[in-house]
């Protein structure tokens, strides 16, 4: 049977470009994958919703807001172009809800879902929190901090300090967040 899996990391840790090569080991196997985004990220956007990672791999993608289902979205999917997989990157800002239609989904196809655990004051997404109750398998794609031990925590920064407050979704790349151990964290939130 088909199971649901959760890919997780830091910000700047690969995990779009992971998606992208799922999705391409996918078609290129002559499969269909629905590649899914929350409409809530909308970074680099204009007119076509794309996934895009930091190293420049792209691809057109779906969006889903917080009242659309999943289910829905799928049967319309299947129906018009086949489907075989189900990939969701940014999956952190899925709703519980969400998730939990995803998981109902591994009934017919295996569902691969890429995002952040944590938000910048190191409590868990809505949806990453109900991914690590439901999935079947949890994955930490791992990354570096500065000092060279594991990052840990998306550190934001506004003009330039490092900020624990403020609305828990603040879509922004480089200019906005860096990926910390905890201790080089502690470190910039002190300064």
């Amino acid at each position: 049977m088909p199971r649901l899996y959760f890919k997780y990391g830091t910000m700047g840790s690969s995990k779009s470009a992971q998606a992208l090569m799922c999705q391409f080991n996918y078609q290129q196997k002559g499969m269909k994958v629905m590649l899914v985004k929350p409409s809530l990220d909308n970074r680099g956007d204009d007119e076509t919703p794309m996934v895009r990672s930091r190293i420049g791999l792209k691809s057109e993608c779906l969006t889903i807001s917080h009242d659309q289902s999943f289910i829905d979205m799928f049967n319309n999917y299947k129906q018009q172009n086949g489907c075989d997989c189900i990939i969701v990157d940014e999956a952190q800002f899925c709703t519980s809800k969400q998730i939990e239609q995803l998981k109902q989904l591994t009934a017919q196809v295996p569902v691969l879902c890429y995002g952040l655990l944590t938000d910048f004051t190191c409590k868990l997404f809505e949806g990453s929190k109900r991914l690590v109750e439901l999935a079947d398998s949890l994955q930490e794609i791992k990354s570096v901090c500065k000092c060279g031990h594991k990052a840990t925590v998306n550190a934001r920064f506004i003009n330039g300090k490092c900020v624990d407050d403020g609305p828990v979704v603040f879509i922004g790349g480089d200019e906005a967040y860096e990926n910390m151990c905890w201790w080089c964290w502690q470190e910039e939130l002190n300064k």
